[in-house]
Formats: C-alpha cells, sequence, structure tokens
C-alpha cells in the first residue's frame, strides 16, 4: 500500500470523452471564452463546493443534448454503449428475465461498472441514494434503473473508480449520479417510435412531457414520461430460432408432442420415443429416438415492458436559503418467461408414473399394441397411497412458465441549504421505496394435484381425493377419469390437467430513509489558493422483504419440495441501520500541483465498523497536460438478501475444472461443470466485501478542440459474497457431518447423495456418513453393486444440497481507456471526431472451491477490447452522426456442454487446436441524424446495425449469441419529434 501511495504521487489517474459524452476540462476550468462571473458547482466524485474539482476527477459526464441524440428510450439504452459498462457480468436488461420466482426480475435492468457486478456499482440520483429493487438479482440486490425516468435527466455523471471514501458502502467499481432537471424554463413534448426492420412487430413507442415555469419566488418543473414495448422472441429470428447444436436438447418433450418413455420402464434399457411426436426424432449418444426438446421455441430475447413515470422538480430562495425538493413515482409493468417446467415424481426425481392404461390409444385394429410389450410394467404408489400399475414417462408441461411483474417506485427528497460566512451547507432527507409484485399467470402446476391427476385421484373442485376404506373420495366434487399425458388434443383430458394449475405470488419492499448535512469551504490559503475542505453526517435505514406465497416456498416440514413444479422461492427479511462521518481536503500545494484527501467512517448496525480513505493528486507542468492518480478503498456490505435470505430454492453450479478430486467423485474425471438444486442459507457472519482501487493517467488538450486521455485502472476485490458448491464438495470429502444420505436435515448444511449409498461401503466397511469413509472406494463398489449407466459412473447426488453464502474468494482486474475527441471548425460548421475505447488488462479471480487463479480477459463475456468511434457534421440546424461499435473476439463458454455436444463441435470443425471456440469479434455501424425545422420543432432518426449485422455464433448457449455483448435485433430504426413551446 505504501509504494502504492508514493508511485500515485507523482501520476494520476483520468477520464474524459466519450462517443455523444463529454468529460470535464484539463486546463483550468475557470479558463472560459466570455466568462465574467464563475459559479460553484458540486460534482460526482467530491463533496466539496468548487471550481477547480471537477478538472481533476475520472467522470465521465453525458449531457442534455448527448441524451437527446442517443435515441435511447431507457437508462438502460442510453448506457449500454459505455465501454466501462461493457464487458463481463452484472449489467443486464429485461433480456436476461426469467418466469419463475428466483429469475432475475422481470422488466428490470442494471448498470456494473467494470463487469464486477451492479451490486458494486453505486446509484445516486441527485448525489443521494435510491431504495434498490426488493427482487434481487440472484442474492444481490441492485438499482432498478428502469424505475429512473429518463425524461427527467439533465446529465449522467459515471465515475469508474473506487469512492467510498466519498459515497460509502456499494461503491466498489465506482458511482453514476443521475442529476436531474432544474430551473426549466418552458415546456416541450417528445414522441418517438421504434422498431426493428424485420416483419416481426418489436416496436417501442414513447412519449414524454416536461413543463417548466416559476411559480411565486421559486421554480418548478414537471414532468411524465410513458414507454411501451413489445416482446422479441427468438422463433422470430433465422438465426436464433433453433439451438445451434442438434444435440443441445433435453429428454423432455412437451406433452403437446406426447411423452417419451423414461428409460428405467424400458425393457432394453433405453429411452423410447413419443409415439405422437410431431417433430422430427433425434438419434442420441446411446442410438435412442426420442422426441426432443429444444429452449428456443419459448425463449424471449425481450419481454414486453410498459413503464410510465412523472413527478417534480421545485426549489425556492427564502431568505438566502434555498429549498429544494424533487419527487418521481414510475410504475412498469412485464412478463417473463422461461421454459415449460419439467414434470417429475412426487419427491422431484425423474419419470413420473402413469397408468398402464395411458397407452391403450395407440392398439392398432387388432387390440394389440406393439409399444406396450417393450415396457415393464411395474407397481407404485399412488399419491393417496393405492398401489397400482405403470410405467414411467418423460416430458414438460406445454406452457412456459410465465410471470407477470408490477413494480411500484417513488423517490421523494426535501433540502436546505445556503451560506453563512462563506461556507455552503447542506442538509436533507430522503425516502426512496421500490414495492414488486410478481404473480405466476402461465405454466406453473402443483405437483400433488399433477399426479393426483395422473392416477384418476383428482376431484372435480381441483383437490386430491383421499382413500377410505380402499375408496377413493372427494369432499366436494366429483372423482375425475385419469389424466392421460399421451393424449393429445382432447379438451376433456386438457381440462383434468388445467385443474392442476396454480398462481403463486410474490410481494417485496425495499425502503430507504435517510437524513444528512454537510459543510464546505475554504479553510486557509496555500501557494495555489485556498484549502476546500467538506465535512458531513449521514444516517441511513434500510429495510428490505421479500415473500412468496407458500405454495412457493421450500419448507422442512414438507421435505423441502415446493408445492409447485419447477418455480422455486427466496424468503428474505431484513433492516440495519447505518450512520457516517466524512472529511474531504482539496489541498492546491502549488499551482501546478494539488492534492485531494479523504476518508469516511461507515458503522453498520449488523455487521460493524469500516473506514475507507482516498488520496489523489494532480499535477499540471503546463495548461494544456495533466497528470493525475487516486488510490482509494472501497467496501460493499453484505446487501439486505444476502443478510436476510432465510431459504432460497436454487440451482447450483460445481466446476470439477478447479477441483480434480472433486471431479473423480462427481464428473467422471472430465473438467465440467454440473447445475443442481440446492438450497441457499444467508449468514449472519459475512463480512463486507473490500476492494483497493488505483488510477494512472495522462490528459493533453492542445487546444480547445482537441483532448486525448490514457487512464490506467486496477482493482484488487476481496472477500466476494457467494454460494460455494465446489467448496462444499471439496470439504465433504474429510467432513463427514457435510455429506447426508437423503435430505440435508434441519439446521444442517453440506450434500445430498441418493439414500440408497448409505447401502454401498468402503473396504473398511464405512457408509459415506461416517467419519473416515474412503469416497472413492465407495464409488468403485457402488458402480460394482449398482451397474449405472456409462454416463452416470459418479456419487449419485439427490437433491436440495444446503449451502450458506460465504466470502468466497478475490477478483483481481486492471485495463487501460483511451479517448480521443477532435473539433474541425469550419465558418458555420463543426466536423468531430470521437473514439472511447476500453482495453482489459488483466481479469482474474479463484475457481470455486480452489485456489487456482482462472484468467477471464478472452474467455466467455469478457473481451479483451471494446471500443466505439464516431464522425459528427454539426451545423446551427441538423447534424449527422456515423459510429462504429466493436466488441473484441473471446472463446466460446463450451466447457460445461455435454460429450455428444462437444463431438458435434468437432465434426463441424469449429474446434481449434486446444478444442476451444473463438467467438468472432463485431463490429457494427449506427447512424444517427436531427434536424430543426424551425425554433420550435426537431425531427430526429437513428439507424442502429445499418448493415443487418448477425450477432457472432456461440454454441455454449441455446440462444447462439451472448445476450450481454451482443443483441439479436439486426437493423432498427428510431424516428423522433420534439416541441417546445
Amino acid at each position: 500500500m505504501y509504494r502504492k501511495l508514493l508511485t500515485a504521487t507523482a501520476v494520476s489517474a483520468v477520464i474524459a470523452t466519450t462517443p455523444s459524452i463529454i468529460a470535464a476540462p484539463f486546463d483550468d476550468p475557470n479558463l472560459t471564452e466570455n466568462s465574467e462571473t464563475i459559479e460553484k458547482i458540486k460534482v460526482t466524485g467530491s463533496r466539496i463546493k468548487g471550481v477547480d474539482i471537477e478538472g481533476t476527477q475520472p467522470l465521465t459526464v453525458i449531457d442534455s443534448e448527448a441524451i437527446e441524440r442517443s435515441g435511447a428510450n431507457t437508462i438502460h439504452e442510453l448506457l449500454r454503449n459505455l465501454s466501462q459498462l461493457k464487458g463481463g457480468n452484472g449489467t443486464f436488461s429485461t433480456s436476461e428475465s426469467g418466469g419463475t420466482s428466483n429469475s432475475t426480475p422481470a422488466g428490470q435492468a442494471a448498470a456494473s461498472l467494470r463487469g464486477m457486478g451492479p451490486a458494486s456499482t453505486l446509484t445516486l440520483v441527485n448525489g443521494r441514494r435510491v431504495a434498490p429493487s426488493a427482487f434481487a438479482a440472484g442474492t444481490e440486490n441492485f438499482v432498478d434503473v428502469n424505475s429512473i425516468p429518463l425524461a427527467a435527466i439533465e446529465k449522467i455523471e459515471v465515475l469508474a473508480t473506487g469512492s467510498s471514501a466519498i459515497y460509502g458502502a456499494d461503491a466498489v467499481a465506482g458511482v453514476i449520479n443521475y442529476i436531474l432537471k432544474e430551473d426549466y424554463e418552458g415546456a416541450e413534448i417528445n414522441v418517438s417510435f421504434a422498431d426493428s426492420v424485420d416483419d416481426h412487430d418489436e416496436s417501442k413507442k414513447q412519449l414524454n412531457v416536461i413543463y417548466g415555469t416559476k411559480v411565486g419566488d421559486g421554480q418548478l418543473t414537471v414532468f411524465a414520461d410513458y414507454y411501451d414495448r413489445n416482446a422479441f422472441k427468438a422463433t422470430d429470428r433465422d438465426y436464433t430460432a433453433n439451438a445451434p447444436l442438434q444435440n443441445s436438447y433435453s429428454y423432455l418433450p412437451k406433452l403437446e408432442n406426447t411423452p417419451n418413455i423414461f428409460y428405467f420402464s424400458s425393457v432394453d434399457g433405453n429411452e423410447l420415443p413419443a409415439p405422437g411426436c410431431k417433430t422430427e426424432l433425434v438419434e442420441t449418444e446411446y442410438g435412442e429416438m426420442i422426441c426432443a426438446y429444444y429452449g428456443n421455441e419459448d425463449d424471449y430475447l425481450e419481454t414486453p415492458f410498459e413503464s410510465f413515470s412523472t413527478g417534480f422538480m421545485h426549489n425556492v430562495v427564502i431568505d438566502d436559503v434555498k429549498w429544494a425538493t424533487d419527487f418521481f413515482f414510475s410504475t412498469t409493468k412485464s412478463k417473463a418467461y422461461s421454459s415449460p417446467s419439467p414434470i417429475n415424481q412426487l419427491d422431484d426425481s425423474d419419470g413420473p408414473f402413469v397408468l398402464e392404461d395411458a397407452l391403450f390409444i395407440y392398439d392398432e385394429q387388432d387390440g394389440s399394441n406393439p409399444l406396450l410389450d417393450q415396457l415393464y410394467i411395474d407397481p407404485f404408489d399412488t399419491l393417496s397411497g393405492r398401489e397400482v400399475w405403470g410405467f414411467g414417462f418423460d416430458a414438460r408441461f406445454n406452457d412456459p412458465r410465465t410471470v407477470e411483474v408490477k413494480t411500484d417506485s417513488m423517490r421523494l427528497v426535501s433540502s436546505l441549504e445556503g451560506e453563512i460566512n462563506n461556507w455552503y451547507w447542506q442538509t436533507g432527507i430522503t425516502l426512496s421505496q421500490s414495492k414488486s409484485e410478481q404473480t405466476a399467470i402461465a405454466g406453473v402446476y402443483n405437483r400433488y394435484k399433477v399426479h393426483a391427476a395422473l392416477t384418476g385421484e383428482l376431484c372435480s373442485d381441483g383437490s386430491p381425493a383421499s382413500l377410505s376404506g380402499g375408496d377413493l373420495n372427494c369432499s366436494n366434487g366429483e372423482l375425475l377419469d385419469f389424466y392421460n399425458p399421451f393424449l393429445v388434443g382432447d379438451a376433456q383430458n386438457d381440462a383434468i390437467l388445467a385443474l392442476a394449475q396454480e398462481m403463486p405470488t410474490r410481494d417485496g419492499e425495499s425502503t430507504v430513509y435517510a437524513i444528512d448535512a454537510q459543510i464546505s469551504g475554504d479553510l486557509f490559503e496555500l501557494t495555489g489558493g485556498f484549502v476546500g475542505a467538506a465535512f458531513g453526517i449521514e444516517a441511513r435505514r434500510e429495510e428490505l422483504s421479500d415473500i412468496p406465497s407458500l405454495n412457493a416456498r421450500a419448507r422442512a416440514d414438507n421435505d423441502y419440495l415446493v408445492d409447485v413444479f419447477g418455480f422455486g422461492s427466496s424468503v428474505s427479511e431484513a433492516s440495519r441501520t447505518q450512520y457516517a462521518a466524512f472529511a474531504e481536503f482539496h489541498l492546491p500545494i502549488s499551482e501546478e500541483f494539488e492534492i485531494q484527501a479523504a476518508g469516511r467512517l461507515d458503522h453498520f448496525s449488523d455487521f460493524g465498523s469500516t473506514f475507507n480513505p482516498k488520496i489523489g493528486f494532480a499535477y499540471r507542468p503546463t495548461e494544456s497536460l495533466i497528470l493525475r492518480g487516486s488510490w482509494s478503498t472501497s467496501f460493499r456490505a453484505p446487501s439486505l438478501t444476502q443478510a436476510g435470505v432465510k431459504l432460497r430454492t436454487t440451482r447450483s453450479t460445481f466446476d470439477c475444472g478447479a477441483n480434480q478430486a472433486v471431479a473423480d467423485l462427481y464428473c467422471m474425471g472430465d473438467g465440467t461443470e454440473i447445475s443442481v438444486n440446492s438450497l441457499e442459507l444467508g449468514n449472519s457472519n459475512l463480512q463486507a466485501e473490500e476492494s483497493e482501487a488505483l488510477t494512472l493517467g495522462v490528459g493533453w488538450s492542445p487546444t480547445l478542440d482537441t483532448n486525448l486521455t490514457i487512464d490506467y485502472w486496477q482493482f484488487e476485490h476481496e472477500d466476494v459474497i457467494d454460494t460455494n458448491m465446489t467448496a462444499v464438495l471439496d470439504r465433504a470429502m474429510t467432513d463427514a457431518s457435510l455429506r447426508h444420505c437423503g435430505l440435508v436435515g434441519t439446521d444442517e448444511l453440506g450434500i445430498s447423495y441418493e439414500e440408497f449409498l448409505c447401502e454401498v461401503t468402503d473396504n473398511s466397511g464405512l457408509n459415506i456418513e461416517q467419519d473416515g469413509a474412503n469416497l472413492s472406494e465407495i464409488l468403485t463398489n457402488y458402480i460394482a453393486e449398482f451397474s449405472p449407466r456409462n454416463d452416470e459412473l459418479y456419487l449419485p447426488l439427490y437433491r436440495d444440497h444446503v449451502i450458506p453464502l460465504e466470502n468466497t474468494g478475490t477478483q483481481d482486474l486492471s485495463g487501460v481507456d483511451i479517448k480521443f475527441d477532435h473539433r474541425f471548425r469550419f465558418d458555420d460548421n463543426d466536423l468531430i471526431v470521437r473514439f472511447d475505447g476500453t482495453h482489459y488488462l488483466s481479469f482474474e479471480r479463484n475457481k470455486p472451491g480452489s485456489d487456482a487463479i482462472e484468467k477471464l480477459i478472452g474467455t466467455y463475456r469478457y473481451p479483451e477490447n471494446i471500443a466505439r468511434a464516431s464522425v459528427t457534421w454539426d451545423t446551427a440546424d441538423y447534424y449527422v452522426s456515423l459510429s462504429a461499435n466493436y466488441t473484441d473476439s473471446y472463446q466460446d463458454d463450451i466447457e460445461g456442454l455435454r460429450g455428444r455436444e462437444l463431438g458435434e463441435l468437432d465434426a463441424l470443425g469449429v474446434l481449434d487446436s486446444e478444442g476451444n471456440h473463438q467467438v468472432d469479434s463485431w463490429l457494427i455501424w449506427d447512424l444517427s441524424a436531427g434536424y430543426d425545422l424551425n425554433r420550435n420543432v426537431t425531427v430526429r432518426m437513428s439507424i442502429d446495425n445499418l448493415t443487418d449485422e448477425e450477432p457472432p455464433q456461440l454454441y455454449g448457449s441455446q440462444r447462439g449469441f451472448d445476450s450481454i455483448n451482443h443483441n439479436a435485433y439486426g437493423t432498427t430504426y428510431r424516428i423522433g419529434l420534439t416541441y417546445q413551446f
């Protein structure tokens, strides 16, 4: 740390312009043309209200003109081309939403700087916090940027470096500050329409109004915004309609194709094809011909979305004290979809049973049924406890799991500010709240009702029948015939299954109450000027609840079986109180050299205190050149969801490529990734994530029209919070308390194995639950005794492994931002050239369950280079801009593919000598233009992806492309009209 501080005294980090984005000037901001007075302002990255700080911050500013010309309808669309927000994981839109209770929330979007995750980016509005979404992405709480009304935004300031010394928790990767409009005079109406050039209707419509006027001695600005977006399905494009690999199939066809016969019920031990399959049969690696399912047919690349927002900004000066109030309210509605749920046995294992009569519909005219001759007809127990005869099948429901989400967000801030003896003071209160309601509206079925229907035990009121004296009885209604999954298109049969549908709900609420007070001013004079200082205190109360309906919860008293198939839930409730005190100093040591120093102490009621310093330096050897640098520490408190999650049903992934011992026991020695059903628990012992950030850079402005910056940035992020299934499997090799035959007991942690595995012992007679057991010997003896299929030669896991959240590891990343802009001035026109690029030098993190470090740059979703360049012709009446967006190539995500998929890739000849597939780089061109018809009317048009480039082919995702770094729309256009009066 000491060496870093010494290095930082010599150089510094810089941020400057991006395309359609401006930055703080590099020379003295006081030296403006025709400048007579200097207004003291406050910018993101400093609490000191003054004129010099703006030129010393790594600050990117998207101004009002850039917002108007961007063609963006939402905050996410506006930010998506910033290089600091591309690559890696974290930034997402509704393209990542899903139709289950614990999916990424439908209709919501998040911004993530440097790919470090949305929870590591602090979101502010006018310098104050916004309540996060009550529905977390996994267990990461984030601010839904869709809830921030774009119509009310004057500018956006992006500070892509650690900033906890100034702003407190969550500013690990930096801060995005949305500045609202104020002092607006007049009225303005904006309308726009956008769509792709494809035949499908993927249109976006928007209308917003803003009005500002004097009210007495004050200024009032009001706004309203309406936005509507149609859905965009994978089947709307030829290149996303089908899976990129034929072998990326599921054995579970939709009921409308009729089920396959589960291999346990087949005489030859192989899956038998659905007798009525409507699609071409697929051959498996076992030579089976099956009716397959591909998720593309039910995939939504963008979900339908509708939003309305309104609010006001009001300020008035009373006796030299400014009273400012801003309020906004937004409501959003969206649907999200996931593939139809598999139909499993009551205990969630594969191959549910149906009565043997189900196949008699395929009898030939002579009454025989050849298919029945190929089956084992076995006894099984029904829901009521009867023993009946039947066979296993493989299928999923017809309808995608579909949820509808409505989110209401509000924010009210009222502040007072003024000056006393040349010291600026400000105090304010904040109330911010986000409420979400989710309802499953299709594709969700009650497991008990489905199994009652399959055996003729469902009553006409939708309740399972009871067994009394050998007879089935319905307390209400009549006993129905059994549901036959092989009978397609029969209304009466379909009506029986419809009685098993459920509509689980989920209600979430997140609230932030805050009060703050601060002062800033000059302390004394040094050679370079007056020493500026800021001091402040804050208090904040945060509350969160995320409560699903009972039928969507895993409960110990029900063996953790959720009442509905394939849905899951997250139950979270938590609150905390936080207090903070901070100080900041601006020290102009000389006219050429200045220092920024800051420190902040935060205390949290649930995990303790943390102190974070920052020190920065700026050296201007000439008016046109600046060298700057900063070092700081930051932290992220465990989110309220992470602190308060009581039980979350999810899928956990373990990485056999990170741990060979795990691979030998659970992956047949292969370095693949496996996902299993698990239960996630909160952890009261979680500590805050911590980070160090270092920035170094140079900025050069030889003229008022030319700016060049080169920035080096680095983050060391430790104690990252996540679950770690690989590590738990590794610890379970030597810790018998983590090994359980059958379900993991209440208040216990660990891995759940198939119950029959306890019948197998190692060579010393110890079973898997006993101390000292040799798991390798148990695997060998299990294979010898039970003769599993060739692709199942591993220790058989059961379900609902109980995994705690932990501070699991580290991630270190660094890179260089290069930004350039130059304005060529002509008589009445300007030609503006801009370039903005990010080169990642490294992005390393420890593999889950291992101390081994994986290098992410150049791997899936981590392109090494991201850039955007533009040329703009700007006149008094019109502008035309041509932009190029470049995303570098990177390796495909094929580690988790099955052997049959890898074999197909090899046959296609797309793998390199090391067995990897390289995703192509992507270059697309955008065109935008605007024309002022007269003083009141402006018309704007933009065309994205002019040459209609398809996204690069990806084989590691069934979508066939990377929906974070690329998009599948093809060419899109937008037409907008602005009327001012």
